[in-house]
């Protein structure tokens, strides 16, 4: 496969796969594509499809085969922001935030992520339930806004506010921390929480959730009725 990323802030990736070459995507995630392009729903097991539910995902997911000679797809952004592609391998898995995923090749597996601290997942931001991306082969990740990337050395810390972490790393840790000084959060507009992450590993930081973008444009919505 060989594809492209193109266009901001709306971007849109473009595959070109060989003959008999799959690709795995998020249900209505295709945006255009060749007429040889053959395409299956699936669920798989009973298991895989209520683990992505809670991961934030559809319980289907749409194969897309190029049939009869080389085919072409399109995923376009749902959102202003940034799509990203890893390579995905062994001891090079991510996570990433609920419905950050977009496609990916056949070999890559789309799992459930389980925060190990009920206190990351219940006031962490990124939720008690992550994606995680593993396998063999190349994924497309959906990022809110500009994303900013950093690698973390061993026991290295980044302090990141609700929401902001969009994907990192297996070997990275997650946990959260309480705003210290009462009169800090309530009146420091912050929150209670700050999300901890603890290298070793690379991070990817949004630069607009979007639902700090709803909540920005939440007032006019409502002041226009």
């Amino acid at each position: 496969m060989k594809y492209s990323i193109e266009g901001t802030p709306l971007p849109v990736v473009i595959c070109d796969l060989e003959p008999g070459e799959m690709m795995i995507t998020e249900k209505g995630a295709m945006s255009w594509m060749t007429p040889n392009m053959k395409m299956e729903t699936v669920g798989g097991g009973a298991g895989q499809m209520f683990g992505r539910m809670f991961s934030g995902e559809a319980m289907f997911q749409n194969h897309y085969t190029a049939e009869g000679g080389p085919g072409q797809i399109a995923y376009a952004s749902s959102f202003p922001g940034c799509i990203l592609d890893f390579e995905v391998g062994p001891g090079r898995e991510i996570i990433a935030q609920k419905s950050a995923f977009l496609a990916s090749s056949s070999g890559v597996t789309l799992s459930v992520a389980f925060q190990k601290k009920l206190a990351g997942g219940l006031f962490g931001g990124e939720g008690f339930i992550m994606q995680k991306m593993s396998g063999q082969g190349v994924v497309f990740l959906e990022i809110d806004g500009h994303v900013k990337e950093y690698e973390l050395q061993a026991g290295e810390t980044m302090v990141i506010d609700t929401g902001y972490l969009a994907a990192m790393e297996t070997t990275c840790k997650m946990d959260i921390q309480s705003v210290k000084g009462l009169k800090n959060k309530l009146l420091g507009g912050e929150g209670f929480f700050n999300t901890i992450v603890t290298g070793p590993g690379k991070i990817y930081l949004q630069s607009m959730p979007i639902n700090q973008m709803a909540g920005a444009i939440n007032p006019y919505i409502v002041s226009s009725k």
